[in-house]
């Protein structure tokens, strides 16, 4: 039998692509296994993953069923880490240039405007943390700067307002570096910020007594194993949730990482490895402050700030803003980057991409809205609501209906002949499932709590909206998956073989006669990436 002729590749073009959107060939996929464990090693040791884990306490449940609650759930974190890794890694392209695959190459611009919108809440959130632990040492060092607490706007007071600021600069300087820049920068922050909580630990078991810890810090009556359980899982989910913006961000950091293997590595010692070790920490320090300083805190910047000498508060304080300030530019700065860059290629470069999800970050306010544990769980659930959705709906493209075959050339093509193009560029099919998952997961994150705070439902279905990302990925996978099996639209490129990533083969997409001088060069890449 004759083998099929495969096309002739087709320059990509200029409508869909930029020098940052385009897809990296292997020879320029140099991050290492360390590089990616230095991501979510600066990921777990924020503020926010800090304050996350420490929110859990508030459920109710033993330290010890804590703990085992962070540990399965990074563990659900790792598998589906590694899930939405493969398709940027193995085409080098981003998050919203693989969805060109599913929604078409202009339908992509929709999970990529969502995506956006929701790291740019998640920026500010982090952005706002770290600004706290800035403001705890101005106090300390510059007491002057107290008479600037009474002023404020838009619920901000003026010394908020001015760390919120130098965080902001600082941030951006980082960023309009380039990824080179960042990788160095998140490869020592994580490390640092580990030393410096070893250090607080051992300081305050020795000041409380090894003795005087207890790991039973429920607030309320003990529960039995059976009713602790259900509040376990609850914890999970919370688990998941925080850590759903990072997941399907990952694909923007993985496309750089040298192999799947060195990727997956890293996820095993970035996620279970570290996490364990992070959650035993987190425990200890928050169990120490009970005999220490007579009430429960959970915040790491607050417990170092009632420590109350001047060396533990500018080491603290600084570490935890280097660290927070590492994971925001990665997890929380690229992503819309490439999003909004995404949606007019020509008009949005990377940069001007990571400037709009900047100034975005101020317009949400984010201190308004993430102040305490109800709505760190609630503000988790529904932003965690739009996401499941996005990320059911790329596991089943990817791994169930194209079977891990992905024409990287096309997804840079408006050819109307293109395998993408759909209809008018847009898969029907991917559309009906965002609004089909995304409506009612949203109505599952905001109801629950709503109608049983009106004494309208009973309090226990409340914890119902801490599964959203559950139910949400569920639902797009499932929907996705049917919609593509009554009526198909996701071409299976049987018998292609130029310029076919082939998630099930050890070999490349450029190395399979693939245009990789077109789609992916050495001019391709973000400013600062090695070349």
């Amino acid at each position: 039998m004759t083998p099929p002729v495969a096309s002739a590749p087709t320059a990509p073009d200029p409508r869909l692509t930029n020098e940052d959107l385009a897809a990296l060939p292997p020879t320029k996929q140099k991050w290492s296994s360390y590089n990616i464990f230095a991501f979510w090693m600066s990921d777990v040791h924020s503020v926010g993953g800090y304050v996350t884990a420490g929110s859990l306490f508030a459920l109710g449940i033993a330290s010890w069923q804590v703990l085992v609650s962070l540990i399965v759930g990074i563990l659900i974190v790792q598998l589906f880490a590694n899930l939405v890794a493969k398709p940027s890694q193995r085409t080098g392209a981003p998050y919203p240039v693989v969805n060109r695959f599913l929604f078409g190459v202009r339908g992509a611009n929709l999970p990529a405007v969502i995506r956006g919108v929701i790291a740019i809440a998640w920026y500010g959130v982090q952005t706002y943390l770290a600004s706290e632990a800035l403001t705890i040492v101005l106090l300390k060092f510059i007491p002057s700067t107290a008479a600037l607490l009474e002023p404020s706007f838009l619920g901000l007071d003026a010394l908020g307002w001015i760390s919120y600021g130098i965080l902001w600069v600082a941030q951006v300087a980082v960023f309009w570096k380039g990824m080179d820049t960042i990788r160095r920068f998140i490869d020592w922050a994580g490390p640092a910020v580990y030393v410096v909580m070893i250090v607080l630990a051992v300081y305050m078991v020795s000041q409380a007594g090894w003795e005087n810890i207890s790991l039973n810090l429920s607030s309320g009556p003990s529960m039995s194993l059976a009713a602790s359980i259900p509040v376990m899982i609850t914890a999970i989910a919370i688990v998941v949730s925080y850590f759903s913006g990072p997941m399907l961000n990952f694909g923007d950091i993985s496309r750089y990482g040298r192999s799947y293997d060195a990727v997956k590595k890293g996820n095993f010692w970035g996620l279970p490895v570290n996490f364990l070790f992070f959650s035993i920490l987190t425990v200890v320090t928050a169990s120490a402050t009970v005999p220490v300083f007579g009430e429960l805190i959970t915040d790491p910047i607050h417990t170092v700030e009632r420590i109350d000498h001047w060396f533990a508060i500018l080491l603290g304080g600084l570490t935890f803003v280097t660290a927070t300030v590492g994971i925001n530019i990665v997890a929380n700065f690229i992503a819309p980057a490439f999003d909004f860059s995404n949606v007019a290629p020509q008009k949005i470069s990377w940069r001007t991409g990571g400037m709009i999800a900047a100034v975005g970050s101020v317009i949400l306010t984010p201190w308004n809205w993430y102040s305490n544990d109800e709505a760190i769980h609630y503000t988790l659930g529904i932003l965690s609501a739009l996401i499941g959705p996005l990320f059911g709906i790329l596991i089943s493209g990817y791994y169930v209906v194209a079977r891990q075959r992905i024409k990287v050339e096309a997804m840079y093509s408006m050819e109307e002949t293109g395998p993408y193009w759909y209809r008018r560029g847009v898969n029907p099919n991917a559309i009906a499932a965002v609004l089909g998952a995304g409506l009612p997961t949203i109505a599952v994150a905001i109801l629950p709590r709503g109608l049983s705070g009106a004494g309208l439902m009973p309090q226990a279905w409340a914890s119902i909206s801490d599964f959203s990302w559950f139910i949400g990925c569920a639902l797009g996978f499932i929907l996705f998956t049917v919609l593509e099996r009554v009526r198909p639209q996701v071409p299976q490129l049987d018998g292609e073989v130029r310029g076919i990533s082939d998630g099930t083969s050890e070999s490349s997409w450029a190395d399979e006669g693939s245009h990789a001088s077109q789609v992916g060069t050495s001019a391709s890449l973000p400013e600062g990436v090695d070349r």
